[in-house]
């Protein structure tokens, strides 16, 4: 069952009839960016007593100290991370925005997280770089909150029904251990009208913010090691790179086709951060740290084992 706005969750839990507008996929997106930016704010504030980062940061004509800037990062990359994830969604089916464009646009589904993490991640580089904060330290300071939130805003997918699940599910390929309702549903009610037949396709965005509050617990065990700056947002670009890449195996999604092969936008998005992800983390370990990469190559291969049904 798929709860489009808050008042369907309420209206199906204490049997009432109201109306309320308020939509279910952008209260999560709310609740992700809270949670992320509290959470990115006291490690920055860590990484500030640590001599990480600068004590002050320009803000206008007066300097501050550079977690109190989290608060309008958080607000920047929220508003460029919309438009980015409705323009890259809108990239990834050209054909359907020009049959009819002002419906594409304004529709309640359609958004592509990856386009909302990469625009908003420009728009805040942007912004942290005219209040002269360094970038990679700050990245690493938020890269266990970056997967956090992303995990969060994956239930609100689940939780609406966004059109974000996978391919029809293979029930023969069940294990008898798991419940059912993990490894295919129908989402009745779902935000885009779409009507599954059973037993239903999976629930890629379940799988998915499991395997991102995996990755957070892994980055928040390792954040206070005696790491190189870099390594703990190469480390998240590696892990959530391998999870989407597996993810995909079994998600409905357009594809690409160029010089012969055929991919997704999240499957090259997710090549790009793996490559960037390994070679981050060489540039930033040395020998006596090569068990970090084995241990980073061992939690990709466990999320294989956990989305690769």
């Amino acid at each position: 069952m798929s709860y489009p706005d808050l008042s369907d969750l309420i209206n199906h839990l204490f049997g009432t009839n109201i109306q309320l507008p308020i939509a279910m996929f952008g209260t999560f997106v709310a609740l992700a960016i809270v949670v992320a930016a509290w959470i990115g704010k006291k490690e920055v504030m860590r990484f500030e007593q640590l001599g990480k980062l600068p004590s002050t940061a320009s803000s206008g004509n007066k300097n501050i100290a550079p977690h109190l800037l989290i608060s309008d990062l958080a607000m920047i990359c929220a508003i460029f991370g919309v438009i980015g994830a409705r323009l890259f969604h809108l990239l990834e089916y050209p054909h359907e925005f020009v049959q009819d464009p002002i419906a594409k646009i304004f529709s309640r589904d359609g958004f592509s997280i990856y386009g909302g993490l990469i625009v908003g991640a420009i728009a805040g580089a942007v912004f942290l770089r005219k209040r002269a904060v360094p970038l990679i330290p700050m990245l690493d300071a938020l890269a266990p909150s970056i997967i956090l939130g992303y995990g969060i805003g994956r239930i609100g997918c689940q939780v609406s029904g966004d059109g974000d699940w996978g391919t029809a599910a293979n029930v023969a390929a069940k294990p008898n251990w798991l419940p059912d309702w993990l490894w295919a549903q129908t989402y009745e009610n779902n935000v885009v009208g779409v009507v599954i037949p059973a037993p239903g396709v999976y629930p890629t965005p379940l799988y998915e913010a499991a395997a991102a509050f995996l990755i957070f617990a892994f980055l928040w065990s390792i954040r206070k090691t005696n790491y190189r700056t870099g390594f703990l947002f190469s480390a998240y670009l590696l892990l959530s790179g391998f999870e989407r890449l597996l993810i995909e195996k079994i998600r409905i999604n357009s594809d690409y086709h160029l010089w012969g092969m055929s991919f997704t936008q999240a499957e090259f998005i997710s090549t790009a951060f793996i490559t960037a992800g390994v070679v981050g983390i060489i540039k930033t370990t040395n020998s006596n740290q090569l068990t970090k990469i084995v241990f980073s190559i061992a939690i990709a291969g466990a999320l294989s084992a956990c989305t690769q049904l």
